[in-house]
């Protein structure tokens, strides 16, 4: 959706987007690996910033960070929304869109991440796009569930049931391991709804947008991190180090490199961010942090990517088919 600035230069992004084939550089290439290899370590990060801050105030101190972070972004931008002026988002959809974006997904995350490995929590965010595909056939005009998408829907779920399944319970040995399993399952769920969210919204500035969202997402999880586990106290250097990446690198830089590569390449392109972040959460877990890689996680994996892959093969195709 071309940002309403000025015509010169909405004409030709209003274009772009249009166009059946974007342009996709190397730099493209580059921008989306990072981001799929940056977001597929942040559940290590949370891991080992889980060794010295408690889960609720983690989410609270991430959000406020990535918060002044993107605030500085969007002071440098004149503090624009760029939305029309007749058609303004409504205060509450954007409190919404920041509580599915960031509060609710940041708070279960931290939590599950207590008792599942960083490799669960990775794979299951691979369960985004399959729940994305029928919420958005009833949600969004124009989106409808083909016959293929549902295959790979049905297939991706298969997966997803083997991760919460008999086999996969044993992988950290926690009491509580199947609710965190269902927490993150949840997260997905939430991320896959701001997607819709986001999409119905009207124009805005995607760096106002992102500073609210993660402003709002900050001021929702402070009092539960206030009620549930008190006043914070000083971490380890270790873990503050941790704190300081999700904050700054893993929200804040790469909301804005994401803007960039849809700009450039266009959100077709982001769909490969999907299939690199539970891949990469598997194999840093495994490597940095020593967790096993049972054989049900593995198969899990692989029918979840596999149904993405199904469900989104057009999109796929369009990447490296040239007509």
């Amino acid at each position: 959706m071309p940002r309403p600035q000025s015509h010169p230069q909405s004409r030709p992004q209003s274009r772009a987007r249009s166009a059946p084939l974007p342009e996709i550089t190397p730099a493209s290439w580059i921008m989306v690996g990072i981001l799929g290899f940056v977001w597929g370590s942040t559940f290590m990060v949370i891991e080992i910033a889980l060794t010295g801050v408690t889960p609720f105030w983690l989410a609270t101190f991430r959000l406020t960070i990535a918060a002044i972070v993107m605030a500085a972004f969007w002071g440098v931008d004149g503090f624009k929304m760029g939305s029309d002026p007749d058609n303004k988002p409504h205060p509450v959809a954007l409190i919404w869109a920041g509580a599915v974006s960031s509060a609710i997904p940041f708070l279960l995350l931290n939590w599950g991440q207590q008792y599942v490995t960083s490799g669960f929590a990775g794979t299951s965010m691979a369960a985004v796009p399959l729940v994305v595909l029928p919420m958005a056939h009833f949600m969004v005009a124009g989106e409808r569930l083909s016959l293929r998408a549902l295959i790979g829907v049905t297939l991706g779920f298969i997966g997803v049931f083997l991760l919460v399944g008999q086999d996969a319970l044993h992988s950290s040995g926690a009491d509580l391991e199947l609710w965190g399993r269902l927490a993150c399952l949840t997260v997905a769920f939430c991320y896959a709804l701001n997607s819709i969210t986001i999409r119905r919204l009207p124009p805005i500035n995607p760096t106002a947008l992102t500073t609210i969202m993660m402003a709002t997402g900050a001021l929702i999880t402070l009092p539960f991190s206030v009620l549930a586990e008190g006043a914070p106290t000083v971490p380890p250097l270790k873990a503050f180090i941790a704190v300081i990446f999700l904050g700054v690198v893993s929200t804040a830089a790469m909301n804005q490199l994401r803007v960039l590569v849809i700009r450039s390449a266009g959100p077709t392109f982001m769909t490969l961010v999907n299939y690199q972040v539970p891949l990469w959460s598997v194999v840093l877990g495994a490597w940095a942090l020593r967790e096993p890689l049972p054989p049900a996680l593995i198969l899990a994996l692989a029918l979840i990517l596999g149904g993405v892959a199904i469900s989104q093969w057009p999109v796929i195709k369009r990447l490296f088919v040239r007509r």
